[in-house]
Parts: structure tokens; C-alpha cells; sequence
């Protein structure tokens, strides 16, 4: 057996939600699984649709991108990744996906701004955009420098990570993260829901405003604060 049979598992598992939560189509989207100890992750193999998917097609990689195990190529977006849990070292697990929502958001170049208490119970501020790559930083190693387009952001605007578990990259895609591939997942799936939560609600009132901050952090301390007691 693999010593990488953990997170090999971990991110098959957290690969399956991805179409039965409706989050991608064809093989639109990635998940991955790290191991903090070995400096390793398991990632989804590029182009294997999810029904041929096993742990043992799960691809071993490195912090700096390097195959470790595997016979398949790793996704695409393997680069990316990377340089995340490089970057970031509380992260355990990273989504990517194109779930429709999510995506119009970012292909629209917009945050997603925090209207409701759906939104405020994961998070007290908008969901950020990352501005859209530089024209020398596409010529360059577009995967790897897509990584640094979510950093340089989260940098720009004053974010933590560990706060703001999620990231739509601009005219791209969703990313979110978390302490593993499940939360992760459930992260991808806060985001798609939320971002469809913020078009329906702009389509029915263009000025809606902003959740008032009293709403925000009741919601997002009676889950998240010391003293939280929330959990439907």
C-alpha cells in the first residue's frame, strides 16, 4: 500500500462530491488533499472523468509542483495548487471548480457582496475577485502565476486566508480551501450557492443593500465566536 493512501483517499472521496453537488460538468473542476508532514498533496488526474476515477489514479505531488507517485498526469491546475499550500501553510485542501455561478461572478470581474445571513454565517465580508492576470504574467507560467494572482490579492486587499476561504479568480473561476478536502468541498459549495443567492437577489432589487454590520457579526460569531451555539 501507498505511504500516500490517506490523502490519496481524501481527495477521491472529496473529488466524487464535486458532481453530486452539482459543482462541475465533464471534468471541469479539481480537488486536492496535503499532507503537511511529508510536504506532499494528492490531486485529480487531468482528463479522467469522474466516473473512471479511483484513490489509485490520485496523482502525488510535491510543494513545488514535482510528481512524487503516479502513473497519470496530474490536473492541470496542479501548479496552482502548489504554490497555495506553499504559500499558505494552514491549508489542507483546495477546490477548483467551474460551477456556473461562481464563475459568472468572476467572468464579471465582481466581489460578491454579502447581502444576507447566509452569506454572514461563513463569512463577514465579500467574497473577493482577483483582478484579472497581467498580460507578462499569462505569457509567463500561467498555472503557477495563477496561484500569486490569488495571493497578490488577498495581500492587495487585506485578507486572511484563514478567514476567507474562498477567492473567485477574475474572468476565471471559483478557488476555495480549507483545513481539509471536506471542508474545502463545503466551502465550494458555500460559495456557489451564495453567488446565486447575490444574482437573484440583484435581479429583484439592482439596489439592494449590503447586510448591516450588527447582521453580519451576530451571524457570523454565534457560529464561529467563542461562544457560538449555531448549527442547523
Amino acid at each position: 500500500m501507498s505511504q500516500y493512501q490517506r490523502i490519496k483517499q481524501e481527495a477521491y472521496d472529496a473529488n466524487m462530491q464535486l458532481p453530486k453537488l452539482g459543482l462541475v460538468l465533464f471534468t471541469f473542476g479539481n480537488v486536492s488533499a496535503a499532507d503537511r508532514e511529508q510536504n506532499v498533496f494528492a490531486i485529480k488526474p487531468s482528463g479522467v472523468p469522474y466516473e473512471d476515477l479511483t484513490p489509485e489514479k490520485m496523482v502525488i505531488v510535491d510543494f513545488d509542483g514535482n510528481i512524487v507517485e503516479g502513473d497519470l498526469r496530474p490536473s492541470s491546475d496542479t501548479k496552482t495548487h502548489a504554490v497555495l499550500y506553499k504559500q499558505w501553510p494552514k491549508i489542507g485542501g483546495i477546490v477548483h471548480t467551474h460551477s456556473v455561478y461562481g464563475t459568472a461572478w468572476a467572468q464579471a470581474q465582481r466581489d460578491i457582496p454579502i447581502f444576507g445571513t447566509t452569506h454572514a454565517d461563513h463569512l463577514t465580508t465579500d467574497i473577493p475577485c482577483a483582478p484579472p492576470m497581467s498580460d507578462d504574467m499569462i505569457k509567463g507560467d500561467y498555472e503557477y502565476e495563477t496561484g500569486f494572482q490569488i495571493i497578490n490579492c488577498f495581500e492587495e486587499k487585506g485578507i486572511s486566508y484563514e478567514e476567507v476561504e474562498m477567492v473567485l479568480v477574475g474572468n476565471h473561476a471559483p478557488f476555495t480551501w480549507g483545513k481539509n478536502a471536506h471542508k474545502a468541498v463545503y466551502n465550494s459549495a458555500v460559495l456557489e450557492t451564495v453567488a446565486k443567492m447575490a444574482l437573484l437577489t440583484e435581479q429583484i432589487n439592482p439596489n439592494a443593500p449590503r447586510l448591516k454590520d450588527a447582521l453580519i457579526n451576530k451571524h457570523y460569531e454565534r457560529k464561529h465566536g467563542p461562544n457560538s451555539y449555531y448549527g442547523q
